[in-house]
């Protein structure tokens, strides 16, 4: 996909993007996002059919994290998935401790 279509700004809480919206805020085929939620990597999915599939701005981070673990270290789909948890757990523990 062509980097001058990126999507770009904040997204409200009750703000919704489409499959092809999404695809192109990262910059990628809308099949690596099917592919992703299908395997439960990315959420915002329902059963429905893809082009009812609504994503938060959570997703969208998510999304770019993915993808950007993927690419900076050639790594497969499930093992940035678990590096995206794991910085989102260790960030997450974080926040409680300096709520302390």
């Amino acid at each position: 996909m062509e980097r001058e279509h990126l999507i770009r700004g904040v997204l409200l809480e009750d703000a919704a993007l489409t499959l092809e919206e999404l695809a192109r805020a990262c910059a990628v085929e809308p099949d690596w996002i099917v592919q992703r939620v299908r395997t439960g990597i990315l959420l915002g999915g329902s059963e429905a059919a893809p082009e009812a599939w609504r994503f938060t701005s959570v997703d969208l981070v998510r999304a770019r994290r993915l993808l950007q673990v993927e690419r900076d270290f050639d790594a497969n789909e499930e093992v940035a998935a678990l590096v995206v948890d794991l910085t989102e757990e260790i960030r997450r523990l974080r926040r409680m401790l300096s709520a302390r």
